[in-house]
């Protein structure tokens, strides 16, 4: 015991000695920690932007198109993103969200401290990227401001930054910044621009899976998409379900019923799908005045004139039409087969798949068996069975006789029978292409407009892009030129064999129908599109008058000083067709065809607004007369078929030499619509293939969507007025005396 006594007073002295170096090495450590982090904190905040920049931020947003009714037809945007306040995030999402990503989120002070410490031993022992350990506002400082690279520099910067936003963001306010900044996949950037893409809803009205399942994706949204890895998805939303129940923050009872439900989405459709040629031309209106970073990028607001009601009408009537006039030619045959060119049947996908299918659809579709009696065809996530019957009119009795394993189909939906499968005809398409451009007779306003049958095929549009020869359709302009002179309808004119000469050169015209029917009224002469006539009136206004007069309805494309320019020689496009021809149902009056009413920054300061241009162009007496003249064309002449509409309706034909273009170009008391159908190139359409034939089924097709709404339509105006004294001056200068007979032949 003594000699444990003796000792005990040296230890304590060793001891204290102990302790003094242990803490002095402490303390040097302490300060060489201290120093070296002040040093990387010097180095890596250089270049951390100041915190007033996130106080000015607003993030990329959706530039969005609205048609007349306030109905979105379409968006432009470089990251698909809605902003969305705190309010907008219901509960069972935020739980989801910080479940699953930062649990403390509500503790912290930007960063968990032994999360991150742990993080970054792992990465200095390892030498490789940093370890994920951020929480939200880490995120969400990364995502603002901080490239994607993963290194140890990053999450120093990620810590002070996060640091620096809760010292002066509220939790509420953090929480929605992130919420509106995150990727989700797809384009899609934010909880609600998320909600509406994979649920085609708000994100305050998710279900707990729907939630969960958005909340799975910040990890890795492409790994964990639902569209392209719904295995993945599910997995994935399961652990943020379970995280939930962990934190007490849902019951057993409701984890296992949302864990067994199946990952169902509702994809939002492509906005810009029913009218894609419209927001084209909005499109590049925006870019050239507001250039392509503020339209893709600042959140625009743009309302235009179309009606998708309207543009839906149009969109089936130029559909229906091309495949009936394809029936009317037979099977052609010519399909494309992948599995001819190796291509691989489980891997292929159509431009068409990326819609949702609906009934009444043209979609391609690829064979994927044939057997003796029926094909079956897959169409996206539906399967179809082609029996006989759905050939028949092809001529073959089974699809065995025409059809092939690997072929890309033309077929038109029936019926959606189940959740997979759908019935549907086969079709075709040749490459025979249509057009329907509608427009507002009081306003100018672009109701609808189809420039193609396929936008994804071929974006060139049809309606406002391609010149191709009217035809007769050009037959009014001519008239209306003679009656602002001084013509009656009454007055006759003779239709018989006459030889003109047309730039020094002898030009004799013929009927369409090789006849000719002598001494007629102007009125009968324009119904019955008789050429000769035409052309006689047109040499009497002289071809310089002609043209100057045409040009005041606004066409502004080259027309040629010869007189076939009379019976439609000229390249015009629709969109200038189907403008001038407005002149007559609004009294004279054209007014500039317009298709953006109004644009709005993202805080509804108004970029620029537009008003209908009106000016004058004929008088009113002319433009009634021509109203009745065109009137008779729809009751008795060459548009008769539209006639069974039973409405006030007016309009005229066109067909060009050779078939290769139809026309008909007419209106209401309200619309003016013109339809052009032909192909790209300059071939036939088919013998007998005219105006009245191929385009105005079409045009009936539409404009029977247009009268049915009595809201908008009424009567033409009353009868033509009576004019001045320049009415006789003008007849003198024409020769027509009224009711005189024409005894000029040649």
């Amino acid at each position: 015991m003594k000699f444990l006594y003796s000792h005990l007073p040296e230890f304590h002295v060793g001891g204290k000695k102990l302790v003094r170096r242990v803490f002095f090495t402490l303390l040097v450590l302490t300060s060489a920690l201290a120093g070296s982090l002040a040093g990387l904190l010097i180095v890596y905040s250089t270049d951390l932007p100041q915190i007033s920049e996130l106080e000015r931020y607003r993030p990329s947003t959706i530039t969005e198109i609205y048609d007349k009714h306030g109905q979105v037809i379409g968006s432009f945007a470089l990251q698909r993103r809605i902003l969305a306040s705190y309010e907008d995030f219901p509960q069972v999402l935020r739980d989801s969200i910080i479940s699953t990503e930062d649990k403390s989120f509500e503790q912290h002070w930007g960063i968990n401290f032994w999360r991150v410490l742990g993080a970054t031993y792992r990465d200095i022992v390892s030498g490789s990227r940093a370890q994920g350990a951020s929480t939200l506002t880490m995120q969400l400082s990364r995502n603002l401001f901080l490239s994607s690279e993963r290194h140890f520099s990053r999450k120093v910067q990620e810590a002070m930054l996060a640091i620096q936003i809760e010292r002066h963001f509220t939790k509420q306010q953090i929480f929605t910044m992130y919420c509106n900044q995150i990727f989700l996949g797809h384009g899609v950037y934010g909880f609600e621009a998320g909600a509406q893409f994979y649920f085609n809803k708000h994100a305050k009205d998710l279900t707990l899976e729907e939630a969960a399942l958005l909340a799975g994706l910040p990890k890795a949204p492409s790994y964990y998409s639902p569209v392209a890895s719904p295995e993945h998805a599910l997995k994935r939303r399961n652990v943020v379900i379970n995280n939930l129940l962990e934190d007490g923050k849902i019951t057993a009872a409701e984890a296992s019923r949302a864990k067994a439900a199946p990952v169902a989405l509702n994809l939002q459709p492509l906005e810009n799908s029913t009218a894609p040629y419209f927001v084209e031309e909005v499109r590049r209106y925006l870019e050239k005045k507001y250039g392509s970073d503020e339209v893709h990028e600042s959140g625009m607001r743009v309302y235009t004139s179309l009606d998708l009601d309207l543009q839906k009408a149009a969109n089936q009537a130029v559909l229906n039409g091309l495949a009936v006039y394809e029936r009317r030619h037979g099977w052609q045959g010519h399909l494309t087969n992948i599995a001819a060119s190796g291509a691989s049947l489980e891997k292929y996908q159509h431009p068409d798949w990326d819609q949702p299918i609906a009934v009444g659809d043209y979609v391609h579709a690829l064979v994927t068996s044939v057997n003796a009696q029926t094909a079956t065809v897959k169409l996206g996530s539906y399967t179809c069975v082609l029996y006989p019957g759905d050939i028949g009119w092809t001529g073959h009795k089974y699809p065995l006789d025409i059809l092939s394993t690997g072929d890309i189909i033309y077929v038109k939906v029936q019926a959606i029978e189940s959740t997979h499968v759908v019935h549907a005809v086969l079709e075709q398409d040749s490459g025979a292409q249509g057009a329907l451009l509608a427009i507002d007779n009081a306003t100018g306003d672009i109701r609808a407009m189809v420039g193609g049958r396929d936008f994804e095929e071929s974006k060139f549009n049809r309606a406002t892009q391609a010149q191709r020869q009217v035809g007769s359709s050009f037959k009014p302009f001519v008239f209306s030129a003679a009656v602002e002179r001084g013509a009656e309808p009454d007055d006759r004119i003779l239709d018989a064999p006459t030889t003109f000469s047309s730039g020094g050169t002898p030009y004799t015209p013929h009927n369409f129908d090789y006849k000719f029917e002598g001494n007629i009224t102007l009125r009968h002469a324009l119904a019955d599109s008789r050429n000769v006539p035409a052309v006689k009136l047109a040499e009497r206004v002289g071809m310089p008058a002609l043209i100057d007069y045409v040009r005041r309805f606004g066409i502004s494309s080259p027309i040629p000083a010869y007189l076939p320019v009379a019976l439609g020689a000229a390249d015009l496009t629709l969109y200038e067709q189907t403008s001038a021809y407005s002149v007559f149902p609004n009294d004279g009056v054209r007014i500039e065809p317009r298709y953006i009413i109004k644009v709005t920054d993202y805080e509804n300061h108004v970029l620029e607004e537009n008003f209908p241009d009106a000016k004058d162009v004929t008088s009113a007496r002319t433009a009634r007369t021509m109203v009745s003249l065109l009137e008779d064309v729809v009751q008795r002449g060459t548009g008769v078929a539209a006639a069974k509409l039973k409405h006030p309706l007016a309009g005229k034909t066109g067909t060009t030499n050779d078939f290769t273009d139809a026309w008909f170009v007419g209106f209401s008391p309200s619309i003016t619509c013109g339809v052009w159908v032909g192909f790209d190139e300059k071939r036939t359409l088919g013998s007998k293939e005219t105006g009245a034939q191929a385009a105005l089924p079409i045009w009936i097709d539409f404009m029977r969507v247009v009268v049915a709404d009595p809201a908008v339509e009424n009567e033409f105006f009353l009868p033509p007025m009576e004019d001045t004294n320049k009415t006789t001056i003008k007849k003198a200068s024409l020769k027509f005396p009224a009711h005189a007979n024409d005894a000029e032949a040649h």
